[in-house]
């Protein structure tokens, strides 16, 4: 459903979603390089486990909530990508301590 434009010449870099290496592009959000991938990237809710996907990619809905480089709860549709950047898709409530 997402794709880059043919006409996109940026820079690409690589970081690591759940241990597998994803190209991004250099000026991407983490929600926009997971979505732009193709992988069926989603988190799940804490208390029924329904998928979700990023949504308004403006930080209103909390749908993108991501573990990047070890911290979680964070919104991947306002942090820019930086080469090997480490993303864990959420999978239910963060864990006091991570």
């Amino acid at each position: 459903m997402f794709r880059r434009s043919d006409q996109d010449r940026r820079p690409s870099l690589q970081i690591f979603v759940d241990g597998v290496t994803v190209e991004a592009r250099e000026g991407d959000t983490v929600s926009a390089a997971l979505l732009a991938s193709g992988r069926d990237v989603r988190r799940e809710t804490a208390v029924s486990g329904a998928p979700r996907l990023p949504y308004c990619m403006m930080g209103v809905c909390f749908d993108c909530l991501v573990t990047i480089d070890g911290v979680g709860n964070r919104q991947g549709c306002l942090v820019p990508v930086a080469a090997g950047m480490q993303i864990e898709i959420q999978k239910g409530k963060r864990e006091i301590g991570r």
